[in-house]
């Protein structure tokens, strides 16, 4: 049984300044705990069925400091879903990559003031996907380590590394270096006839401001994904989630036919 202790303690990692203090997180989900299982990522605490325990191989729980089978009840009183998982776990965060120049030295996605996790999720699990492993975010950004942030993401963050810094000098240092930014507009031209690049900086802007004023500037490619319907009624935008996953796409897709 959790101690009262455990379960405030947990509770309390929903919040972003307690995450930062103990540099701790949670994941929840069957799938997303087996993922970071299965991927050697070191766990704090695994919380679960006990069902779920043994379901797991017995060499599973090397990488897990403690685990403890509790009730679906006491799940509840821990998750911050509606309807809770089979398991819950508490994470280590990773230590940060703070050197810059190393995020310009492949292919990486700069985030301008994403505020929505499922956003964000979405974006993450689509830079893994496509092979982007590096992504830069501006300091207004939501936490990547938000439940919500975690739970889009379907454990792709396990794959990425994030950064966190003033996305104006991150910029300006790769306008120094010569390095291309593409920046995703409405007033921008179709990707599909656009030159891309295998190396530069994807960069996405705010979900309803778009890219800030001052961030303008050092775009060198205007991106746009052009729209072959013929009804603007209901669908006069994507989302930047979608934008990011089809953006990505076309950047994968060049890349493996200059290969041919």
């Amino acid at each position: 049984m959790l101690s009262k202790n455990k379960v405030r303690f947990i509770i309390s990692l929903q919040k972003r300044k307690v995450r930062e203090e103990y540099k701790l997180y949670i994941i929840e989900g069957d799938k997303i705990v087996k993922e970071y299982i299965s991927a050697g990522v070191p766990l704090k605490s695994l919380i679960a069925k006990p069902e779920f325990i043994s379901s797991l191989p017995k060499d599973a729980l090397k990488e897990v400091s403690e685990s403890e089978p509790v009730s679906y009840e006491e799940l509840k009183k821990i998750s911050g879903l509606k309807t809770p998982h089979n398991a819950l776990a508490v994470v280590c965060m990773p230590d940060p990559e703070v050197n810059q120049a190393n995020y310009l030295k492949t292919q990486c996605v700069a985030l301008d003031c994403i505020q929505d996790p499922g956003n964000f999720g979405t974006i993450i699990r689509a830079a893994a996907w496509f092979g982007i492993k590096n992504i830069v975010c501006s300091e207004d950004c939501v936490d990547v380590y938000n439940p919500k942030v975690i739970q889009a993401s379907m454990g792709a963050i396990i794959h990425v590394k994030v950064l966190y810094t003033e996305l104006k000098k991150f910029l300006n240092t790769g306008s120094e270096k010569k390095i291309p930014v593409y920046g995703t507009m409405l007033e921008g031209e179709s990707i599909y006839d656009q030159k891309l690049g295998s190396k530069g900086i994807i960069l996405l802007g705010n979900e309803s401001k778009g890219i800030s004023d001052d961030l303008i500037h050092f775009i060198d490619h205007r991106l746009m994904i052009p729209r072959f319907a013929d009804t603007t009624l209901g669908i006069d935008s994507l989302n930047v989630g979608m934008a990011a996953s089809i953006i990505f796409s076309e950047f994968a897709r060049r890349k493996s036919l200059a290969k041919i």
